[in-house]
């Protein structure tokens, strides 16, 4: 597998890539490509190793930045880490690429450069949330504001695929978030979704609130990118506080800090499960290419897993399942016209 490793996305960067790639460089024995400043990166990569045979080092001498403008730095910016990496994709040097970038100039990046995937109306972000018994796939957590219900309708085929292919869910069931379980319940973005998911040959189990999507009841939740945004922060934000709030309380006293000490293989695993950096990246769904976006936050372990991620993509050949999934389930759904089938 020849996978590419955007080296200056990080918040920290280029050290947690670099370190990442010789990890998983030896591990699977893949070509890794680091793209970036080739003289700082091969500079770095002498520092860990004497030999790297299976890293390859491809020069791009601009950096598109959190604080950068996502549309207009990515055509700025042509030279830029992302854009040199996502042309590896296109033509065909390499399988997946991973950033942990700006997340809005991997988007629009990606879309300048590889485009849709064959009818696929709008791509989605996608993130995985810790949910009891595992993790759930969520989209659209940022990447359009304002959607349409064919929209929702798409990601929720995209999302049955990758939670099939690369999480391994058989049948996975698909919900859609809203405000109450019935089936009348929601905006008048969920009620006219809601017809549209029983018909698109996904496992539609309807409507969930948060409460069962933390429960683990849906394998795959569907959502507006302004809600999943929301969301998706939110919990990120409780998620914080709780741990914070126990690492308070159980560092207080000597007794608390006795029960930590017996408690600590169970705070440990839900450390684990909680941790971004266990999943690694989620991928940019609806894209004509294996794109992956890890946190800004990403440290080694985190892009030694994104990599894995990537890997498990490549594997199961999830670009084409998305390709024939999204051709045969619409099919049966809605005709398509000549101009989107050109796009």
């Amino acid at each position: 597998m020849r996978i590419v490793i955007d080296a200056m996305g990080s918040d920290s960067h280029p050290d947690p890539e670099i370190h990442a790639a010789v990890e998983a460089a030896k591990y699977w024995s893949d070509k890794i490509i680091l793209v970036g400043p080739e003289d700082e990166i091969h500079a770095r990569l002498r520092l860990l190793t004497m030999s790297y045979p299976s890293i390859e080092v491809v020069h791009a001498p601009e950096i598109l930045e959190m604080t950068d403008k996502p549309a207009e730095s990515a055509r700025r910016k042509s030279q830029n880490s992302m854009a040199v990496g996502i042309d590896l994709i296109k033509s065909g040097e390499a399988d997946a690429f991973i950033t942990a970038g700006n997340t809005g100039g991997a988007m629009a990046t990606a879309l300048f450069r590889l485009g849709r995937l064959k009818s696929v109306k709008r791509p989605a972000l996608t993130a995985l949330f810790p949910v009891r018994g595992g993790h759930c796939v969520v989209l659209d957590i940022g990447a359009n504001a304002d959607c349409k219900p064919e929209y929702l309708q798409q990601f929720a085929i995209m999302g049955s695929v990758y939670a099939s292919k690369v999480l391994g869910k058989s049948n996975p069931k698909v919900a859609l978030l809203s405000n109450g379980e019935e089936a009348g319940k929601g905006n008048e973005l969920v009620k006219e979704t809601f017809p549209l998911l029983q018909s698109s040959g996904v496992n539609f189990i309807g409507n969930v609130e948060g409460k069962e999507l933390f429960g683990g009841q849906a394998d795959v939740v569907v959502t507006d990118g302004f809600t999943g945004n929301i969301l998706l922060k939110s919990s990120e934000a409780v998620a914080r506080l709780i741990i914070d709030l126990l690492r308070e309380e159980l560092t207080s006293s000597l007794r608390t800090k006795a029960g930590a000490l017996l408690a600590r293989p169970a705070f440990s695993s839900i450390k684990k499960l909680m941790d971004p950096a266990e999943v690694g990246a989620a991928p940019l769904l609806g894209i004509n290419g294996l794109v992956f976006v890890g946190h800004g936050r990403s440290d080694s372990r985190a892009m030694f897993n994104a990599v894995r991620v990537a890997r498990q993509a490549i594997e199961s050949d999830l670009l084409n399942a998305l390709r024939s999934a999204i051709q045969d389930r619409l099919a049966q759904t809605q005709p398509l016209d000549s101009a989107e089938v050109a796009q």
